[in-house]
Formats: structure tokens, C-alpha cells, sequence
């Protein structure tokens, strides 16, 4: 189980962390999500003790990850799958792991199997890897030592649509194999498919946090329109509050039966009408982040 209680982290004026706390339970995938910079990675450092807290703890299993003898066979973590030796091989890199953690040689040939890496691919040197076999190599180095907690940035970041599939087979393997799996990533899809618990992040600090399905739960429904300014003023009327959805249309805060009976007695025309959590946690995402969010999702019209 990783435990985060109280944590931040200030760079100078910045406060890259503010007062985070979450828990992650074994036999659950958790998806760690937010926007580019706010706080996902350095959160992930401080548990993986690469990055000093200012205050509060991070701890796994009751203990910090400087005080677990033999970290590797407790914890894998992947948080930069180039960060190693560049002109060692991927089997180097993987023999010489197994050797630090106390590992049989073996163990080696099965995690280059487990991640598909070919024995002519285990041969070449890390600088001629493209990015997803890196991402590969540094997931087989997670798990070289049979850990029961996982601790991945961006681990789907290069790899194919078949890569990402096998990836969440894994995973989801492993945590209902009863390990405990921390996962940021910007692919909410692949999140939301995977992901039991969800943890989303704005400027350092949680602005949610439940389960999946919870989260997603209050997500309402997605309801289209020819005249969507006639729609938005008929559900106005009805007492039911909608908001402009991400990809278009509105996100009202009623099931699709009431929906649908409201403007059932209208001139308005529906195009489109559903439960939102099919997009959802892309809908719930931007909408916790907006604050936060470096893009205008809003198409301005542009001259010829």
C-alpha cells in the first residue's frame, strides 16, 4: 500500500506540491491524473525517494523507500524509461539489475519474454531503441524483482495500440493478482478502461479523488441538439442545470429519461442523447482542470 499524507514541495516561489494526501490499496490500479505541471511527477519522485519533501510523508508499506531493504523486490518504478546507460544493452541493463537485487540470471530471459524484447532486440544498446522498446525495457526492469507495488510515469508514452493493450493486461493482472499499481498517464481512455480509483491533480493540490466509478457516476448526461441555445433555455426552465460539454453539446445534471422528458413536449430536436460516463472521465478531467489547463478547448472562428 502507498500512503501519502501532508506532502509538499516549493522550488523557490513555486509549490510544485500542496498538502497532498491519497492512499493506494492493494489489488487496484490508480490513476494519477492532471495537466502538464501539476505536481503528477514530483509526487511520484518524492515516493520513489528521488525528490526530498518539504513536509509531510510518502511512505509504502508503512516504511519510507529509503528504509525497505532491497527496495526492488518491494516496489518497481518506472518514471523515465531513458534513463539508462545509454551504450548498454537492454540485457546489460536488466542482468545488471538482477544482480544488484540478488536475482537468479534467469529471471533476466523471463522478464525479456514477459515484455516481448526478442533475444536479437536484448542485444542492442539502449541509444538504438526506439521509445516504445525503452518503455518495455523500463516496465521489465520494474518487475525484474517480482515486486507487489508498481510505481509507472507515462508507461504507455511510444508504445502502438498493441503495445498499450498488452500493457493493460498486464497491469490489470497484476493488480487483481493482488498488487498495488500507481499509474499517471495522459491516455484517459486507457485510464478510465483500466483504473479502479482515481486521484485528479490541479496546481498541486486534489481536486478529486474516489473510485472510478463514483467519479463518474455524477458525470449526467451528454444531450445534443440542432438549437443548443434553445436546448440549454428548455432545460433552464425545467430546473436542470447543463453545461457546455468538451466535445460539444451539454452535460446536464439529470439521468436521460428526464432529459428526455422535458424536451419531449418542445420544439427542440435532439441529435445525440446518453449517459455522459462514455466520455466521461475525459468530460469530469477537463472540467476539474480547467483552472489549470494551458489550451483553450474553445475553437475561436478565424478569418480567411
Amino acid at each position: 500500500m502507498i500512503t501519502v499524507e501532508n506532502l509538499t514541495k516549493t522550488y523557490g516561489q513555486y509549490r510544485a506540491v500542496d498538502d497532498v494526501s491519497f492512499v493506494c490499496r492493494p489489488g487496484q490500479v490508480t490513476g494519477f491524473l492532471g495537466p502538464n505541471g501539476a505536481g503528477k511527477s514530483t509526487t511520484m519522485r518524492i515516493i520513489a525517494g528521488l525528490t526530498p519533501a518539504d513536509s509531510g510523508s510518502a511512505t509504502i508499506g508503512g516504511v519510507r523507500y529509503h528504509d525497505i531493504p532491497n527496495p526492488g523486490t518491494q516496489v518497481g518504478v518506472l518514471l523515465d524509461a531513458s534513463a539508462q546507460h545509454a551504450g548498454r544493452t537492454g540485457r546489460e541493463i536488466l542482468a545488471i539489475g538482477a544482480q544488484t537485487m540478488g536475482l537468479s540470471s534467469s529471471r533476466v530471459d523471463e522478464m525479456l519474454e514477459l515484455v516481448a524484447l526478442t533475444p536479437s532486440e536484448s542485444k542492442r544498446r539502449l541509444r538504438d531503441y526506439s521509445l516504445g522498446m525503452r518503455q518495455r525495457l523500463g516496465i521489465a526492469h520494474a518487475l525484474l524483482g517480482d515486486p507487489k507495488i508498481l510505481i509507472l510515469d507515462e508507461p504507455a508514452n511510444g508504445l502502438d495500440p498493441a503495445g498499450i493493450h498488452w500493457m493493460r493486461s498486464l497491469l490489470r493482472t497484476y493488480a487483481d493478482r493482488g498488487g498495488t499499481v500507481l499509474l499517471s498517464s495522459h491516455l484517459l481512455h486507457e485510464v478510465q478502461i483500466i483504473a479502479d480509483e482515481l486521484i485528479v491533480i490541479g496546481q498541486g493540490r486534489i481536486v478529486a479523488e474516489g473510485s472510478k466509478d463514483e467519479l463518474l457516476a455524477g458525470a449526467g448526461t451528454l444531450v445534443k441538439a440542432v438549437d443548443e441555445q434553445r436546448l440549454a433555455a428548455v432545460l433552464s426552465g425545467a430546473g436542470i442545470a447543463a453545461t457546455p460539454a468538451a466535445n460539444g453539446g451539454l452535460q446536464a445534471d439529470a439521468d436521460p429519461a428526464a432529459v428526455g422528458r422535458v424536451v419531449a413536449g418542445t420544439d427542440v430536436v435532439l441529435t445525440e442523447l446518453r449517459p455522459a460516463d462514455g466520455a466521461g472521465l475525459e468530460e469530469m478531467f477537463l472540467q476539474l482542470t480547467s483552472d489549470t489547463q494551458r489550451e483553450n478547448t474553445t475553437i475561436q472562428g478565424a478569418s480567411a
